[in-house]
């Protein structure tokens, strides 16, 4: 019989999880909308991450089906500024102490009510964790009642994967047919599950906060805005971007970016880069959980800058407005293990550029503009030859939705839950 989320209990394993202290990019999103959907779905589902020190170690939530169980509090307590600050004192805790919880809080008691166990790891940092779990499972008497899923969403850490004990405790998956290439030259071949977006970013943003962040972007029709999203690192090619802006500037559009990054080295030379290039840039505070209306004034600050320099956090709902409210968003990674960023814009209906490595669910001119190369003058040239076809570019952002639509995490959960029935087959791990 094919498994279903109702006769199923998951466990999921992750450095990152849903708590602001813990989300560090696209990983903490991703495993909060997936447990958030398996519960949905009716899976009893626990998450053990490393979480904020001053929530509750455990925390219930979806009536139940939902447990947080935030790791290694304790030494978080010494390191307040976020998961990653004292980043080996707490993977040792996490190795070490999650199996024997595991196997004695979640797996020993579903064992006992004849339901089916999967746990599902995410990244480098929980490849050890996952072996001992096997061991601890052995241990126990329960190994065969537990089906192990190990998933790479990018190659960070890699080299320090012991692949042949974690290809003999576990099945490995991966998001994209760009990762699943990648891990072949390992020797391995995981299988592709796509990642997936929550349900409500399919909801149009509303209408207030796109017209009023629109205007505040913008500055007046004849300055088109460009979004730009993620961590200040060169594989996510900014100076591929800026040098873009620069060259519409050329052509005589007066485009201004619309900067979002963290909080990496690589800001201070894309900026530099920026200035030499004779663009303004104005650094924007954005504030603690700011609202589109803050947004929208903090931009205004920003007065005539060509490069606009977002700092601070933005929510859910915040990004996808602004995503709607700009003109286009540049998701145009070198290399993009999957491109989360390009699909939470295509469900506001943005036009979105992509790269094209990892993003399966991109279309060249059917939901997204698809670059091939590092070349800004392609930016500028698709730029240009879309504001003559209004009518392709309006079927591009219902592309971008419909495609979104496909990959919303019910979706997804639907895809996974038959991967893992072939899993829990077949495999015998």
């Amino acid at each position: 019989m094919a498994a279903t989320a109702q006769d199923a209990v998951f466990a999921v394993l992750c450095f990152e999880g849903p708590d602001r202290y813990s989300l560090a990019g696209g990983l903490g999103s991703r495993v909060a909308g997936l447990t958030e959907a398996l519960a949905g779905a009716g899976a009893q589902t626990h998450l053990y991450f490393i979480g904020d020190p001053e929530a509750p170690g455990m925390e219930s939530r979806a009536d139940g089906r939902l447990v947080l169980h935030r790791w290694a509090q304790w030494i978080s307590r010494y390191y307040p500024h976020g998961v990653y600050e004292g980043e080996m004192q707490k993977l040792y805790d996490f190795s070490e102490t999650v199996p024997g919880d595991l196997v004695e809080a979640v797996v020993r008691p579903a064992v006992a009510q004849g339901r089916r166990v999967f746990l599902l790891a995410e990244d480098w940092h929980t490849a050890e964790v996952l072996c001992r779990c096997s061991d601890a499972l052995h241990w126990a008497g329960l190994r065969r009642h537990a089906t192990l899923v190990w998933n790479a969403n990018n190659p960070m850490g890699f080299e320090r994967i012991n692949w042949g004990r974690l290809g003999f405790v576990s099945n490995l998956t991966t998001v994209s047919r760009y990762m699943k290439h990648y891990m072949w030259g390992l020797g391995c071949n995981p299988m592709v599950i796509p990642n997936g977006i929550p349900a409500a970013l399919l909801e149009t943003p509303a209408s207030d906060d796109v017209r009023r962040l629109r205007a505040a972007l913008r500055g007046g029709p004849d300055t088109p805005a460009l979004v730009k999203v993620a961590r200040w690192d060169p594989d996510k090619r900014w100076i591929m971007a800026v040098q873009a802006i620069a060259d519409l500037r050329g052509a005589g559009v007066r485009a201004r970016l619309v900067a979002k990054g963290g909080i990496e080295a690589h800001q201070a030379e894309v900026l530099d880069r920026a200035r030499g290039l004779g663009l303004r840039v104005g650094d924007v505070t954005v504030g603690d959980r700011p609202t589109a209306r803050r947004l929208a004034e903090a931009l205004r600050a920003a007065g005539d800058a060509d490069v606009i320099n977002l700092r601070g956090f933005l929510p859910a709902p915040v990004l996808q407005a602004l995503y709607a409210a700009g003109d286009a968003v540049l998701a145009n990674s070198g290399m993009e293990p999957f491109g989360l960023v390009g699909l939470e814009a295509m469900a506001a209906g943005a036009l979105v550029f992509t790269g094209a490595t990892g993003e399966d669910y991109a279309r060249g001119l059917r939901n997204a503009v698809v670059l091939e190369t590092d070349d800004p003058g392609e930016i500028v040239r698709y730029w240009l030859q879309l504001q003559r076809r209004p009518d392709l570019l309006a079927r591009i952002r219902e592309g971008a939705r419909a495609t979104a639509a496909e990959y919303s995490w019910p979706a997804v959960i639907e895809i996974l839950m038959h991967r893992l029935d072939y899993l829990a087959a077949n495999t015998g791990r």
